[in-house]
């Protein structure tokens, strides 16, 4: 800093208790002759600051997010935003979770149609989901549905992305644990029809699944009372029956 540069630093750091970090950030901002009233309060951190700082750097219009109810990560996916010559305000609210505004950047700048998930009961995740179903072009009205949660829907988007009939477990009484395993077995091209009931836990669709895959009788344990270490104990043995 020169020696205008470092009266305004020590009048500005006079008057509040500013920690180190904060004040390193008001001296690189005097450094590249920013005006750096806009962050030099005490209100922000440094982490918020440094993202004011660079957007100062810029040239852009800090005043969309210098407010400290953003924080600073909040701060970086508006400045991003701005950068990229989006309209920030869609998503520039205080109460949007960093990864809710991450994915509606993403997603504008993608010219994705993003109302199909920018919705108040849908969780960051599930949009993230939402957004790589419409990125794949695939029908995310299927699972764009607020009961199932982000696994649910990656389970639900995968199979669409892979041509599968999802119907078979597009359905949130389904864990996504037991629709990866209807799924596997949709893939597999096995009647999947002998282990889709909500009453069979994931362990037990998988050792049914890996009997259909092996040709094995399995009407022999498809039985939810059945435990699935003892489906797995049953299965074993037929499949030594083939060999």
């Amino acid at each position: 800093m020169n020696k205008v540069q470092e009266k305004i630093y020590n009048e500005i750091v006079s008057k509040y208790n500013f920690n180190e970090a904060q004040k390193e950030e008001i001296g690189l901002g005097l450094e590249q002759n920013l005006d750096v009233s806009i962050y030099a309060r005490p209100e922000f951190t440094s982490a918020q600051m440094y993202q004011i700082r660079l957007g100062l750097e810029d040239g852009l219009d800090v005043s969309i997010y210098t407010k400290p109810e953003y924080n600073s990560m909040q701060m970086y996916e508006i400045r991003e935003g701005l950068k990229e010559g989006l309209n920030v305000e869609i998503y520039a609210r205080p109460e949007f979770h960093p990864g809710k505004m991450f994915t509606i950047r993403d997603g504008l700048k993608l010219n994705l149609d993003i109302s199909i998930y920018n919705k108040p009961y849908f969780y960051w995740p599930q949009m993230a989901q939402i957004k790589e179903g419409l990125i794949s072009n695939v029908d995310v009205s299927v699972f764009a549905n607020p009961e199932f949660n982000c696994f649910q829907m990656e389970q639900v988007r995968k199979g669409l992305e892979q041509n599968l009939d999802v119907s078979w477990y597009a359905k949130p009484e389904y864990s996504w644990e037991q629709m990866i395993e209807i799924r596997l077995g949709l893939k597999k091209n096995i009647d999947v029809s002998w282990y889709t009931k909500p009453e069979f836990d994931w362990a037990q669709m998988k050792e049914i699944r890996l009997g259909l895959e092996s040709n094995i009788d399995v009407s022999i344990y498809t039985n939810p009372s059945i435990t699935y270490d003892e489906m797995e104990r049953i299965r074993l043995k037929l499949e030594r029956k083939l060999k």
